[in-house]
């Protein structure tokens, strides 16, 4: 990570998906900084999901920078891209995507088999594991649990620690909270603040819901930051 550089920062980017009828995306300037956390909040089929593949490069642009940390992911070779978001984002799905048959703890330390300076930064990554599951209110039992057999709200907060561990920068969220009731929503970012500022990481969270943003630093519209642009067959 480049010294003093924005956890994120986009510049002059511009994306659009192929076919005829395509939507497009484009983003004259977005930074998030060290240790900061924001609200995206735009409706569905604003462009919150193609924001997420381009900043954790899924996808790339066809012009500008997208920076994590300092480095243009966009400049970065496909097998380069998978690496890095391996070592520098920890992202929290909107359906979890966790592996149903496998426990809980394997879940977690998932991206670690694929990250190794993630790894360098666990002393011990099954403690680590369980020590995250208590942190997020799971019982003791849980680790050795296939993540299959959990509840919807166990499964998030799995897959909280999943993205937390070995304390990626940056982390990234796409309507985590979607699936919760007002009450379990609230408890839920607590815990995830929590955590977040025990590691320092920088979070950004998309969401169609406004009312989650009292716990933000920022709260941004998506249509301040971006405009949509969608093409007729």
């Amino acid at each position: 990570m480049t010294p003093d550089a924005p956890a994120l920062s986009l510049e002059e980017v511009r994306f659009r998906w192929p076919g005829r009828a395509s939507f497009g995306l484009s983003v004259p300037g977005f930074r998030v900084a060290p240790g900061e956390s924001v609200l995206l909040i735009g409706e569905s089929g604003s462009g919150k999901s193609t924001l997420l593949s381009l900043i954790c490069g899924i996808v790339t642009a066809e012009a500008g920078q997208v920076c994590v940390g300092g480095t243009d992911i966009a400049a970065l070779r496909a097998g380069a891209r998978d690496r890095f978001r391996a070592e520098r984002i920890g992202v929290i799905f909107q359906q979890f995507n966790l592996l149903p048959y496998a426990s809980v703890t394997d879940n977690i330390l998932l991206p670690l088999r694929f990250a190794p300076e993630r790894r360098r930064r666990v002393a011990d990554a099954r403690a680590e594991s369980a020590r995250l599951c208590a942190a997020l209110g799971l019982a003791e039992d849980i680790p050795g649990t296939a993540a299959g057999r959990l509840s919807v709200g166990q499964q998030q907060r799995v897959a909280v620690a999943r993205a937390l561990i070995g304390e990626p920068p940056l982390i990234v969220a796409d309507e985590p909270t979607s699936a919760l009731d007002a009450a379990t929503q609230d408890s839920f970012l607590g815990l995830l603040f929590g955590q977040v500022a025990a590691t320092g990481s920088s979070l950004l969270m998309v969401s169609h819901d406004e009312r989650l943003g009292g716990r933000f630093d920022r709260v941004v519209p998506l249509a301040e930051i971006a405009r949509a642009e969608r093409r007729a067959a």
